[in-house]
């Protein structure tokens, strides 16, 4: 079977996008959220799935144990915004989502978000990373990736990544415009992947506390131990294994999931280059990344 053409880049209201998460616009922005539904947002390769699996562990790991093995977490846990002909879009996956709560997730820029989300006042789960840990992880991504654009070599997809040319747009954007509206709405946990990565167990114990959960001190620890890095890459429900569009032998979608890794790829000069347009953008002092644990 030969490989799809790449989609081209476009912008769409102001950011980056393809057309497999455009095509179903109408009908995502027309979503009907529930009370009850959790939002996990992220910009991309932010740690998206590792934080839907512990939300799915959370939820279901004990009351619905078959799910762990009969289904992969991008069923368990639709992607929002997708639509890829042939396959089930990810609103429709949504719609039939049999669980209480439903776990929706999204990379969409804080005001793309379906209205109902904010109507319903649905617990939204935010997670960020560190942009040249991001950046790094995001162009190996589009290696394997042939539904994003091509990546090019790193040192062009790094200028990319700082113009905001990339899928889903700026990171800076992102971040900030998502940090800005925990702000004014209270229903936004905003966690990061360096903390998650350095303490997985003390960033449990804080989801739950704002999620209203109350597992035993067992059940968490099973919860931690099925969502390692490790655990998560030999998951054939959780590491994308029979995703056709992506190329595991390129990339594998679990690549290194690190704090730091940023520095096997940034020259000292890109490295000068990105601090500077990085203190540009990020003028909020309330948000600060680490890039090392």
């Amino acid at each position: 079977m030969d490989s799809p053409l790449r989609p081209e880049l476009f912008d769409f209201h102001g950011v980056g996008m393809v057309h497999y998460f455009t095509d179903n616009w109408e009908n995502i922005q027309n979503f009907q959220a529930r009370p009850d539904d959790i939002l996990i947002a992220t910009y991309p390769k932010a740690g998206t799935t590792w934080v839907s699996y512990i939300l799915d562990l959370l939820y279901f790991g004990q009351t619905s144990p078959e799910r762990q093995t009969s289904m992969p977490i991008y069923e368990r846990v639709p992607f929002l915004e997708i639509c890829v002909p042939t396959f089930e879009s990810g609103k429709d996956l949504a719609d039939r989502l049999p669980t209480t709560p439903r776990l929706i997730k999204t990379h969409l820029p804080v005001q793309f978000v379906p209205k109902s989300f904010w109507e319903q006042n649905c617990r939204v789960v935010y997670v960020a990373r560190n942009a040249k840990d991001c950046a790094v992880s995001y162009f190996h991504f589009g290696r394997m990736n042939s539904a994003q654009p091509e990546p090019g070599d790193w040192s062009n997809f790094l200028q990319l990544f700082m113009e905001g040319k990339v899928v889903f747009g700026s990171w800076y954007d992102h971040v900030n415009n998502w940090w800005e509206k925990k702000q004014t709405f209270s229903n936004i946990h905003y966690m990061c992947y360096e903390d998650i990565t350095e303490d997985s167990a003390r960033e449990i114990d804080r989801l739950c506390s704002f999620l209203g959960l109350s597992p035993s001190a067992e059940e968490k620890q099973r919860v931690a131990a099925g969502v390692t890095f490790d655990a998560m890459k030999q998951n054939k429900r959780t590491n994308y294994s029979n995703t056709p569009c992506m190329n595991q032998k390129v990339s594998p979608f679990m690549r290194k999931g690190k704090v730091g890794d940023w520095k096997n790829h940034f020259t000292v000069a890109q490295n000068e280059h990105f601090d500077e347009d990085y203190k540009q953008k990020m003028k909020n002092p309330a948000l600060q990344f680490r890039t090392e644990v």
